[in-house]
C-alpha cells in the first residue's frame, strides 16, 4: 500500500511538471517559477501537502543538483576556464562586488547574522546560465558581439562556485577556522589538480570513458559523477563541486555525447529539485519578506545591468550592445536556489528560504524582459533626455556615432554588435562542434 501511494504521488508530480513545462514552452518563458510554485502548493502549508513521496523527492533533488553542475562543467574545457580567468577576471571582480554586496548587506540589515549574509550574497551574485542561454537563443543573439562577454561572466561565476560552495558548506556545518581552512584547501587543491589533469591528460581520460554504445557511455559517466560527488561530500567539499570538476575533465566527443544523453535526465531531476525546494517553503512565510525581496531584486537587477554594460564597454562593444549585455545578465535561477537550499537544509535562518524563493521568482520572470527591452528603453530615455546611452550629449547627425552596422572598410573601425565574420571571432554556438550553452 505504501509503495502504491508513493508511485501515485511521484507519478502525479512528474506529470504535473511535464504539463507545466509544456505550458511555459508555449509562452516562451522559463518553467522555473512554475516548478517553484508547484512545490509551494504541495509542500508545508500548501493546498495539498505530500507525505509519502517526500523522501524519494529529496533523493531526486540531490541528483538534480549533481547533474546541473555536471552539465555545467561539460560546457567548458579546462583551457576555456584558464583563458577566461586571464582575460576577463576584472569583469568577474566587478560582478562579484556589485552583486554580492547587496545580498550580504540586506541579510545584515535584517539581523540574520554573518553566515546568512554570505549565503544571501551568493544568491544575489550568481546569474542563471540556463535561463540566459535560452533567452539568447530565443532572441537570436548567439552570434552578437556582446554574447562572448556575457558568456565570459557566466563562466567566471560558475568557476567561482567551485571555491564558494566549499566555503558555504564549512560555514553551514559550523566547523572551526582550522577545519574550514582545511576544507577550502582541499577544494582548491582538487580544482587545481583536475584542471591540470584535464589540460595535460584530457584525451586519455576521454578515451577511458568513451564508448560507441550510448548505454555504456551513460552508465560510466553517470556512475563516475555520482561516485566523485559522494567522495567530495564525504570530504565536506560539496557534491556539486565534485560533479562540476568531472564535467570539466571530460572533453571532445565524449563531452558532446554525454551532454546529449544526460540533458533529459538533467531536466527531469532539476525540475524535481525546484519542486523539493518549494515543498520546504511555507507559502505563508513569503508575504512578510516580499517587500525586501522586491527591493533587493530591483537593486540587483540594476547592478547586473551595470556589470554587463561595464564589461561590454571594456570589450569595445557599442552602446546598444552594452545595454543588451547588461539586460541579459539579470535572471537568477537554479544556482541561487541551490545555494539557498544548502542554508535551508542546515536551518540557518527560517526566513532565508522564503526570501530566496520570492527573489528568484521575481528575477526569473523579469530577466527575459530586461534582456529584450533594456536596450530599446535606454535608447528611448536617451532620446527624451537628449543624451546617448553612454551618458554623453547626443552628437549632431553629421558626426559618426557607434552603430550596430558593420563598419565601412575605409573608415576607422567603430564598435558594432553584428555577428562577427567567421575568420574574425569564434563564439559559442549550439551546433554539434561547439561547447556553448545548450
Amino acid at each position: 500500500m505504501h509503495s502504491a501511494v508513493l508511485l501515485i504521488e511521484f507519478g502525479a508530480i512528474i506529470l504535473a511538471l511535464g504539463l507545466l513545462g509544456r505550458f511555459a514552452g508555449r509562452f516562451q518563458f522559463s518553467p522555473i517559477p512554475l516548478y517553484l510554485l508547484a512545490g509551494l502548493a504541495f509542500g508545508t502549508g500548501g493546498i495539498l501537502p505530500l507525505g509519502t513521496s517526500e523522501e524519494f523527492v529529496a533523493i531526486g533533488a540531490e541528483i538534480g543538483v549533481i547533474l546541473l553542475l555536471l552539465m555545467l562543467g561539460l560546457e567548458y574545457t579546462a583551457s576555456d576556464l584558464v583563458s577566461n580567468l586571464k582575460t576577463q577576471y576584472p569583469a568577474g571582480i566587478v560582478d562579484c562586488t556589485l552583486n554580492a554586496l547587496p545580498g550580504a548587506a540586506a541579510a545584515l540589515l535584517m539581523g540574520w547574522g554573518p553566515v546568512a549574509a554570505v549565503v544571501l550574497a551568493g544568491v544575489t551574485w550568481i546569474s542563471s546560465s540556463g535561463v540566459i542561454a535560452k533567452v539568447l537563443g530565443d532572441l537570436g543573439r548567439l552570434g552578437n558581439r556582446e554574447t562572448p562577454v556575457i558568456l565570459s561572466i557566466l563562466v567566471l561565476e560558475d568557476l567561482a562556485m567551485a571555491v564558494y560552495l566549499p566555503i558555504i558548506t564549512a560555514l553551514l556545518a559550523g566547523v572551526g577556522l582550522a577545519a574550514g581552512s582545511l576544507t577550502l584547501a582541499i577544494a582548491l587543491g582538487a580544482a587545481g589538480l583536475v584542471l591540470f589533469v584535464a589540460v595535460r591528460y584530457g584525451r586519455v581520460i576521454s578515451r577511458f570513458v568513451s564508448s560507441d554504445d550510448p548505454e555504456k557511455l551513460l552508465l560510466v559517466v553517470l556512475g563516475l559523477t555520482i561516485l566523485v560527488a559522494g567522495i567530495a561530500q564525504q570530504l565536506q567539499v560539496s557534491a556539486a563541486v565534485g560533479a562540476f570538476l568531472v564535467g570539466i575533465a571530460l572533453s571532445g566527443e565524449v563531452a558532446e555525447g554525454a551532454h546529449s544523453l544526460l540533458a533529459p535526465l538533467r531536466d527531469l531531476f532539476a525540475a524535481v529539485f525546484f519542486v523539493f525546494f518549494g515543498l520546504h517553503t511555507d507559502p505563508a512565510s513569503i508575504p512578510p519578506v516580499l517587500l525586501p525581496a522586491l527591493a533587493l531584486a530591483a537593486l540587483t537587477a540594476c547592478t547586473k545591468i551595470a556589470t554587463g554594460y561595464w564589461a561590454a564597454r571594456r570589450a569595445g562593444i557599442s552602446v546598444k550592445g552594452r545595454w543588451r549585455a547588461g539586460g541579459a545578465l539579470v535572471a537568477r535561477g537554479e544556482f541561487s536556489i541551490v545555494i539557498a537550499g544548502l542554508a535551508v537544509t542546515a536551518g540557518v535562518e527560517p526566513s532565508l528560504g522564503p526570501m530566496a524563493t520570492a527573489y528568484v521568482l521575481i528575477l526569473v520572470v523579469i530577466g527575459p524582459l530586461t534582456a529584450r527591452y533594456a536596450e530599446p528603453v535606454a535608447a528611448l530615455v536617451g532620446k527624451v533626455t537628449g543624451r546617448t546611452g553612454a551618458g554623453v550629449p547626443a552628437a549632431p547627425a553629421t558626426h559618426a556615432v557607434p552603430t550596430d552596422e558593420p563598419a565601412a572598410p575605409a573608415a576607422n573601425p567603430v564598435p558594432t554588435d553584428e555577428p562577427a565574420a567567421p575568420a574574425a571571432h569564434s563564439v559559442p554556438t549550439d551546433e554539434p562542434g561547439g561547447r556553448g550553452p545548450r
